[in-house]
């Protein structure tokens, strides 16, 4: 694809749209906005121009001029995603929605709050609960934007109860590549009215248009909340016990894997102990309820059944503080790993493909002496391998120099990927593809599918200008 170039012109337009200060270029572009969370540095790419609309009918001209010019557009918020979705690929503007951070309203009668897309995750939460009401998906990183978690259709830890971002979503605002601003949806529950716009926009990545404003749907928050850990000798007998948790009439706000080696670099990381020192997997189960006999009952379901599967001790956080803390070690899992990261993997299986997937990661990093701690959400088949630049010896990882572990990398990757294949997966349960993944798309999904996919881009955005490189090549 042949994309035009930014001159004089072009700046001086985009200086007519919004205020010069919000035009950035050459050394005023700092390094931030060629890169996202992913640890790798050379998938950096620095844009020719950024600039930060602050409104809908900013975007509308910034996207039609680009349009007229062909100049490629890279939607960002938060810069928070792992696989490349926010990297300007191929040069030209990157458009900002950072300025874009007002809420607009907090609608009790619907149970909804509206606002616009640059609005931060730990600012919705915020002002939803000034209102007695919550939004229940924690995808991880609070500052992450709303505009990404729907373009990414962000999942989480509560995914498995209460669903992930595209469930709460009821009414998007974006603008098309040629600059028409679309609504959709609406404050209603219920809407059979033609094509879903809306759930085609979800999980677009901001290849189809860039989310500008959203009504997103709230709750009302459980009364009580109780944390349980269960350790177990293998991933075996831990995964063994989540099909029959689930079939129990318990449906937990979170169920996840954890595992030992993970476990000491956080406890070194954050200098806190974990509450249990027995097992090298464990389950963490998070369950909410209207009062404490009704969780009483779902913990003791739970903690039955992880014992019958070989659980070695169970460990309640039985008070706000201790509960506050263990869900704070698994919030920072992530970033205490991070340093040690090549790349976090994604892939989601039916709960059945587990135990299987699990064993034959660990199969791969004995094979390529390589450490690979997997974790992740055990109830929705949702699995995160960190492929390290680390082995791990006598308890402890040790960093490799890159001629060590950079050969294995990609065998590692590429095998984990082929397993997941095979065992009826999908390469990413919410992360997205960004350019990360792409190459992987097509064996999970098949030719035809891919074209259908290429067939909506091109209605969506003809001249291939926004976000191009991301989900699949043209």
């Amino acid at each position: 694809m042949d994309y035009g170039e930014i001159n004089k012109k072009t700046l001086d337009d985009l200086r007519g749209i919004v205020d010069q200060g919000r035009v950035l270029i050459a050394d005023e572009i700092s390094e931030d906005y060629s890169h996202d969370e992913f640890s790798l540095k050379d998938i950096s790419s620095m844009p020719m121009v950024v600039v930060k609309p602050e409104s809908t009918e900013e975007v509308s001209e910034i996207l039609r001029l680009a349009h007229e010019q062909r100049i490629p557009v890279t939607p960002r918020g938060g810069g928070t995603g792992l696989c490349g979705g926010c990297v300007p690929v191929h040069g030209g503007i990157l458009l900002s929605l950072e300025s874009m951070n007002k809420i607009e309203e907090t609608d009790t009668d619907n149970m909804t709050i509206t606002c616009q897309a640059g609005v931060r995750l730990s600012e919705l939460y915020a002002e939803s609960g000034k209102t007695g009401l919550f939004f229940p998906p924690h995808p991880g990183d609070e500052s992450a934007m709303i505009g990404g978690l729907i373009s990414t259709n962000a999942g989480g830890a509560r995914a498995v109860k209460y669903g992930v971002v595209r469930n709460f979503v009821r009414e998007l605002e974006f603008v098309l590549a040629g600059g028409e601003v679309i609504r959709t949806g609406g404050k209603m529950n219920k809407n059979s009215s033609g094509y879903s716009l809306l759930n085609l926009i979800i999980g677009s990545e901001g290849t189809l248009g860039v989310v500008t404003r959203a009504t997103i749907a709230l709750m009302t928050p459980p009364g009580v909340t109780q944390t349980i850990i269960a350790p177990f000798k293998t991933a075996r007998e831990a995964i063994g016990a989540v099909p029959e948790i689930m079939n129990s009439g318990v449906i937990p706000m979170a169920l996840e894997l954890l595992e030992r080696g993970s476990i000491s670099v956080l406890e070194t990381y954050l200098n806190l102990k974990w509450p249990c020192n027995e097992g090298e997997f464990f389950l963490m189960a998070i369950d909410d309820g209207r009062d404490q006999t009704e969780i009483d009952r779902s913990i003791e379901k739970i903690a039955e059944v992880c014992t019958s599967h070989g659980s070695l001790d169970i460990i309640v956080a039985d008070s706000p503080a201790r509960q506050r803390e263990v869900l704070h070690m698994r919030s920072m899992l992530y970033e205490s790993i991070k340093p040690l990261t090549v790349e976090t993997l994604d892939v989601s299986l039916p709960r059945s493909e587990l135990t299987g997937h699990i064993e034959r990661v660990l199969e791969l990093s004995e094979e390529f002496d390589i450490w690979v701690p997997t974790y992740g959400h055990a109830a929705d088949g949702n699995l995160h391998s960190h492929i390290t630049k680390a082995r791990f010896v006598g308890g402890n990882p040790v960093v490799l120099d890159e001629d060590e572990w950079k050969p294995p990398y990609e065998k590692v990757r590429d095998e984990i990927h082929k397993d997941a294949l095979e065992r009826g997966g999908v390469v990413s349960g919410e992360h997205g593809i960004g350019f990360i993944k792409k190459n992987y798309l097509r064996s999970f999904l098949g030719d035809k599918q891919i074209e259908l996919m290429k067939g909506i881009k091109k209605a969506f955005d003809p001249h291939f200008v926004i976000n191009p490189g991301k989900i699949f090549d043209v």
